[in-house]
């Protein structure tokens, strides 16, 4: 059931919509400001209009939600595609004017590319630390020669100030669920990665990490290359 998809669709067709909330693993619900999603570049934190700025080539948005970021990148006349497995928001960035919008899982996709972008924390995405692993090994298949992959993340040690961290797993790993107009969605992983995390993990799966910037409040961009 694609209830962010829902919250979506309504404020997109009527400007309006009821509040969506994200249930999850760590405390109380949280209201998601869907305005945010439909946010320009006047809007945008510095640190994704300088992940915007970094791409070149051939790029790759990952779960482009309703093409915020695609949209920039074709007006800076960049060959984007955007994926999201998410149907509303793929109507949606079309809608918009996202030229190459598809429904797609980017663990399934044969195409390639210069850039992957994954912004707005969309790293996350692949769900544990096991899951982060796999997706740098897997990954490498969709980058042409020089490629890079750009995304950002950040460090959540901060809700454990009060608490002990998980003894049994990653501390990032959290779990959400969406719920809009009374409806759940089903739960879904999700990981937020500390940068010693992300920098040990890229070198046992065969890539060089920089850390391009921080924005002094636990989130971090973050420039992943492969070995030659």
């Amino acid at each position: 059931m694609d209830v962010f998809g829902k919250a979506l669709t309504d404020i997109y067709n009527t400007g309006d919509a009821e509040p969506l909330f994200l249930h999850n693993s760590y405390g109380e619900p949280e209201e998601m400001p869907l305005a945010f999603f439909f946010r320009d570049d006047e809007d945008m934190p510095m640190l994704e209009l300088q992940a915007l700025h970094m791409c070149t080539g051939k790029v790759l948005d990952v779960g482009a939600g309703v093409g915020s970021h695609a949209l920039l990148l074709q007006a800076f006349n960049i060959d984007v595609t955007a994926i999201d497995v998410s149907e509303a928001a793929v109507e949606i960035m079309k809608k918009r004017g996202v030229k190459k919008a598809f429904l797609q899982d980017v663990f399934t996709y044969r195409e390639t590319f210069d850039t992957i972008l994954m912004l707005m924390n969309g790293i996350g995405l692949t769900g544990t630390l096991a899951g982060f692993q796999h997706f740098l090994l897997e990954i490498k298949s969709l980058l042409n020669p020089g490629g890079q992959l750009i995304f950002d993340s950040s460090d959540i040690s901060y809700l454990y100030e009060d608490m002990p961290k998980p003894q049994n797993q990653y501390f990032g790993e959290v779990c959400y669920q969406y719920e809009y107009k009374g409806e759940k969605g089903n739960w879904f992983n999700w990981v937020y990665l500390d940068e010693d995390t992300i920098k040990s993990v890229a070198a046992s799966t065969g890539w060089n990490c920089e850390m391009i910037s921080d924005d002094g409040q636990d989130q971090y961009l973050v420039k992943l290359t492969l070995k030659v």
